[in-house]
């Protein structure tokens, strides 16, 4: 006859085995479905995906790898839903391997399948613009050294505006002041020229 107090911890262990294992299942997530590199250009990329309805996902971790290459980028960002992500500072025609993987609270889903791509080269991606395309962007650069170019020109003629203005002013000043400045010099020539003898009158000559 088994004992009272073994079969409690017995039942105590299979009780925590079956909390410990039900856990695990609602915490265990899906690796990411149908991994797809879009927008493929010469320096950057998107990577986007889908999950399984119903998983709690709180964010993703992503792998980006140069083939051949053991350097690894890691990219994570939690507190979101979005289920896409740029991948930048790429280098041309050079081939990439990217895994995805979806966060929980729990922790982390196992990697998608790998996905390979390959950046383009500067000379290919030109070539294959339209000349529409081509000329749209010479055209918005071109617009926007002339924006440059008259930026700087309204700010040159501000200046210019503001020292005639400034010697415009002291201009005024001056003129104004010479009116004054006469009468002074009058006033100082006419005392000069008729000195006053101290009993008042002016000097006669004895003849």
């Amino acid at each position: 006859m088994a004992k009272p107090g073994l079969s409690a911890a017995v039942l105590l262990l299979l009780l925590g085995f079956l909390s410990v294992s039900s856990v695990n299942a609602d915490t265990l997530l899906s690796a990411p479905l149908n991994v797809t590199i879009r927008e493929i250009e010469v320096n950057s990329a998107m990577v986007t995906w889908e999950i399984l309805e119903g998983d709690p996902v709180i964010g993703f971790a992503i792998t980006q790898q140069k083939k051949d290459v053991r350097m690894l980028r890691f990219i994570q960002e939690v507190n979101t839903t979005t289920r896409s992500c740029a991948l930048w500072d790429l280098d041309e025609d050079t081939e990439y391997i990217v895994h995805v993987q979806s966060i929980s609270m729990g922790g982390s889903s196992p990697p998608s399948d790998p996905v390979l791509f390959r950046t383009p080269k500067e000379s290919e991606k030109m070539a294959s613009k339209s000349p529409d395309e081509v000329m749209m962007e010479e055209f918005g650069q071109a617009a926007q050294l002339r924006a440059g170019e008259l930026i700087i020109i309204v700010v040159v003629l501000i200046m210019w505006a503001g020292v005639i203005a400034l010697f415009c002013r002291q201009y005024d000043i001056i003129k104004d002041n010479e009116p004054n400045n006469n009468k002074d010099k009058a006033k100082n020539s006419s005392e000069c020229s008729t000195p006053e003898h101290p009993q008042g009158g002016l000097l006669r000559s004895n003849v």
